[in-house]
């Protein structure tokens, strides 16, 4: 499995704030039959074997609908199950030794902020990058601000694909028209909302026209 262009457009960053009743593999499901094209899986509290137990469950829905699936941060458990690839931050391990550690089949993602880092992570083996916060998020608080300009540069310095991230909805994602995004990452757009299969329809079909 590959990060092109195309598995950009829609990007579900798993969070489990939202779950409710729903087990997290039904609601993955759910958002990947209604278009979702990419799912990173972010846990930040589950010990290792549970990590490993729903990351195989996610790994198994993504296989049959043949779209990219990578963790977030953890390689060990990335390795262990299987998993296309991880998706590393700045305060991660770099994206080169995380390259050596997981191979040059997998997927390699990593999030920045800057053109400079954008220019390294690409040098280093990445595969796509993930830029934000593009707009202010409520996942995550302390996540610097990428203005329009900076994105825009980001996009024309790289040839890899590049997602947007943070704060992104159904209002305001055609203000990143125009900025060379190959597409964005959603957290609670689509987990928040009541109808979780009608928000990722809706997202896909906004992120395919903003894109163009």
């Amino acid at each position: 499995m590959k990060a092109d262009k195309n598995s950009m457009f829609l990007y579900l960053v798993t969070d489990r704030t939202w779950l409710g009743e729903n087990k997290l593999e039904d609601q993955v499901e759910m958002i990947v039959k209604a278009g979702a094209t990419f799912v990173q899986l972010r846990e930040k509290e589950l010990d290792f074997e549970s990590f490993v137990e729903d990351g195989r469950k996610i790994k198994k829905i993504t296989d049959q609908y043949q779209i990219p699936f990578v963790i977030n941060d953890n390689i060990e458990v990335a390795l262990a199950i299987g998993a296309d690839g991880v998706h590393v931050g700045q305060s991660d391990l770099n994206a080169g030794k995380t390259r050596e550690l997981i191979g040059k089949d997998k997927i390699l993602g990593v999030s920045v902020q800057t053109v400079e880092q954008a220019q390294l992570a690409e040098k280093e083996g990445a595969d796509y990058i993930g830029v934000g916060a593009v707009f202010t998020t409520s996942t995550k608080l302390d996540a610097d601000y990428v203005p329009f300009e900076t994105l825009k540069a980001i996009c024309a310095s790289v040839t890899i694909p590049v997602v947007a991230i943070g704060g992104i909805n159904e209002k305001n994602m055609m203000l990143l028209k125009d900025s060379g995004v190959d597409g964005v990452a959603v957290i609670s757009a689509i987990l928040a909302k009541s109808d979780v299969i009608l928000a990722a329809k809706e997202l896909l079909q906004l992120s395919k026209e903003m894109v163009r």
